[in-house]
């Protein structure tokens, strides 16, 4: 589940207008590439324009684009391209990272030195539009405390972290993913997932969902929404929740990183 770590008045307005992502002070992106930059997610793949820095000059690039903080606090750019060789992690071996190229694995679990004489484990997926493998900490991952009006178990919410597939009862299956711009995939267009806040109960409507890995939704069963989803939605709209959540921030945490 992903919470608002930045916002709209923090985005860069000037260099998304000299990449053509913005107009007069006016966005030009779809709802959910603007999602995924205000929490801290990779976009789609867009065409940007106009790149330019001291050693080069692209009038035209595909490629996503997300958001960080820099040390000086400021909200930075990041422009993630499409590699010709993605750069393989080094505690990937060969037929690891060939088994993520090849989509045979939606992602892997490894375990990796912290830097301080600890461990951590680390998810690892590919990204085929980037040609790019994407590692997120599983620690940072934030697994929702409820989807559809229904609490994860423990259980559930660590399958969740560790990018595993989850089911609940009126038959939603979702799984997280640090590739997809909306941060999960489900066999449902839509879902609604809660987390309990110092202030109550905290709500981000999904929609538009793709489907989980290397399959297709069904038609009709993926635009069924359960009684769980509806009584969420009410709740939702009951309470006025700011739908995007961003009433509520993070600090310094990063999700992608290379």
């Amino acid at each position: 589940m992903d919470l608002v770590r930045f916002k709209e008045s923090e985005l860069p307005i000037k260099d998304l207008e000299t990449m053509g992502l913005a107009a007069d002070g006016r966005l030009l992106l779809e709802e959910a590439d603007l999602r995924a930059l205000l929490t801290g997610r990779r976009t789609s793949l867009l065409q940007l324009e106009n790149l330019k820095n001291d050693k080069i000059a692209i009038k035209a690039l595909d490629a996503k684009i997300s958001l960080r903080t820099a040390g000086n606090g400021k909200t930075e750019l990041l422009i993630h391209p499409v590699y010709h060789k993605p750069p393989t992690p080094d505690f990937l071996d060969d037929d690891e990272a060939a088994q993520l190229e090849k989509g045979e694995a939606a992602n892997l679990q490894k375990i990796v030195d912290d830097g301080e004489g600890g461990k951590k484990e680390m998810l690892v997926e590919y990204d085929p539009e980037t040609r790019e493998f994407i590692v997120s900490d599983t620690d940072r991952i934030l697994a929702p405390d409820m989807v559809n009006s229904e609490y994860l178990t423990p259980a559930q919410k660590e399958r969740y972290r560790k990018g595993k597939e989850v089911e609940i009862d009126d038959r939603t299956k979702f799984s997280y993913s640090a590739v997809d711009k909306h941060g999960i995939r489900a066999n449902k267009l839509a879902l609604i997932a809660s987390i309990l806040m110092d202030a109550g109960m905290s709500y981000v409507l999904y929609k538009g969902l793709n489907a989980l890995f290397n399959r297709k939704h069904d038609p009709i069963d993926s635009a069924e929404l359960s009684p769980g989803y509806h009584q969420a939605l009410e709740q939702l709209q009951a309470d006025n929740a700011v739908m995007n959540n961003s009433h509520i921030r993070f600090g310094a945490k990063q999700r992608y990183f290379r």
